[in-house]
């Protein structure tokens, strides 16, 4: 009976944890959205804001990495 409860608390936190993923999907969204919008109204300065945007949704998937990381650690770990 314990067990099945530490087991279901894991799989709970697991779910939890999986939203970060949902998070860093909005996020890479965000970045990109942003870098079209200002590559729209000025052309010629977009080729060199491409670096800042690849380093914004590289930093943005690192945080769906480390959810992703959590949520299997909680699901395999217990």
């Amino acid at each position: 009976m314990e067990g099945d409860v530490v087991q279901m608390g894991a799989y709970i936190g697991a779910g939890l944890a999986s939203i970060g993923m949902g998070g860093a999907a909005l996020g890479v969204g965000q970045v990109v959205g942003s870098y079209l919008s200002g590559a729209l109204r000025n052309p010629s300065a977009a080729a060199g804001q491409t670096a800042t945007m690849f380093i914004g949704i590289a930093f943005a998937e690192a945080l769906g990495i480390f959810s992703f990381l959590v949520a299997l650690l909680l699901m395999f770990a217990v």
